[in-house]
């Protein structure tokens, strides 16, 4: 078992100039630095987010940052948060707060100046470590470094009652154990089985925007098969048989071996049968943005070798080249670091030929580029005679 410290190494982001600033407008004793940037910090991997917590009402928080000429968004004040525009990046600074009244997807809070309260709110131990901006010094009420040193994803509390606050956290859960998760904790995943019929109740919004951070974790494998096995995977994504998993872990396993990082949509895309029509329903279901919508039904569309590499990359893009490769079990070196090029011929230029602007035009242009395209890319010049060869085989 590894060894946790109970003070957050000097990484750099603890001196930052602009988080010093914000220490010196909020007062060190009044915030503490908590959640993902003090547990990855305390694991040695790079702080991403910034979150800070202190007993200052969001009034108060607003009215300081102001007199201090930092920029201010209330962006969830309800529930005491505000975010700070700060140089090196947005900081989200939220009032100590304990829950009132919760239904499973909507929390309602009061604020209060108990640090342990604010803490024993949170959804997992590793989660509720607070860090003095200026000492360094690690608070935790809830045993979350020694599940830190253990790799232990472990509720805060009793593990029914925290999902019933907020259902989100089964799928929350998931990512966490996939990431920073060896050892299981039998009663997390018991209340994850027991209660995840519960995910049916949220919006499809949080529960796609959940999916897709599980699927962004290196390797998830593991923890998507459990999912499955324990009955939770069947209520957000019933569309996953025993064949897509098999696909799943194949894409997972050829893209570390290609080098390129996880891509969730295409993840999505392997847990799914190669069907456009079950790609399009899913993306209607959670909510996908349109990029993502097509670039999951394009996966969706493959249907044996997908050919050649580069031709692939043109007439898809390059991502879904990567897709489309990737899924199929084929390498993806012939794109990886190669331009696609531009079609060097424009419907202006066959209309001088003495072509009737038109259908005929793009009849004319797609001709000729299908067979620029199986030339291998061939320059302008090929191209314009390749124009100049299939014109005159048609007057003839």
């Amino acid at each position: 078992m590894a060894e946790i410290a109970r003070k957050l190494p000097a990484a750099e982001w603890c001196s930052r100039d602009d988080l010093m600033r914000l220490v010196e407008v909020l007062g060190a004793d009044n915030m503490r630095w908590v959640g993902g940037a003090v547990r990855d910090t305390l694991l040695g991997s790079g702080a991403h987010d910034i979150d800070a917590a202190t007993t200052h009402q969001p009034a108060e928080v607003i009215r300081r940052l102001d007199e201090a000429g930092i920029r201010s968004v209330p962006t969830g004040i309800a529930h005491g948060t505000v975010t700070a525009v700060l140089e090196g990046g947005h900081v989200e600074i939220t009032t100590l707060r304990y829950d009132t009244a919760t239904d499973g997807r909507h929390a309602e809070v009061a604020f209060t100046a108990d640090w342990r309260e604010d803490a024993a709110r949170r959804d997992f131990t590793i989660n509720a470590l607070y860090a003095h901006p200026m000492t360094l010094e690690v608070f935790d009420w809830f045993g979350g470094l020694e599940d830190l040193a253990a790799s232990r994803v472990r509720f805060i509390g009793d593990a029914r009652e925290r999902i019933r606050e907020d259902h989100l956290r089964i799928l929350r859960y998931y990512r966490f154990q996939a990431r920073f998760g060896s050892e299981l904790d039998a009663d997390a995943e018991e209340a994850c089985a027991e209660l995840a019929p519960t995910l049916k109740g949220l919006s499809r919004e949080r529960v796609g925007w959940e999916l897709q951070n599980l699927l962004t974790v290196t390797d998830p494998v593991a923890t998507v098969r459990r999912m499955a096995e324990r009955g939770v995977l069947g209520v957000v994504l019933p569309e996953a048989g025993e064949a897509e998993l098999d696909a799943f872990e194949a894409l997972v396993q050829a893209e570390a071996e290609a080098g390129l990082p996880p891509s969730p949509i295409r993840r999505l895309a392997a847990l799914l049968p190669a069907d456009p029509r079950v790609a399009e329903t899913l993306a209607a279901r959670l909510r996908l943005s349109t990029a993502m919508r097509k670039r999951l039904v394009t996966a969706a569309k493959r249907d044996g070798a997908p050919g050649d590499p580069r031709a692939l990359a043109f007439r898809l893009g390059r991502e879904e080249a990567f897709d489309r490769l990737l899924l199929a079990g084929e390498s993806t070196a012939p794109i990886e670091g190669w331009e696609i090029p531009q079609f060097p011929l424009k419907g202006g230029q066959v209309v001088e030929r003495g072509v009737k602007a038109g259908p005929e035009v793009a009849r004319v242009l797609n001709t000729v580029q299908d067979r620029w395209i199986d030339e291998g890319f061939p320059d302008a010049e090929r191209v314009h005679a390749m124009l100049d060869e299939l014109l005159a085989a048609e007057r003839t």
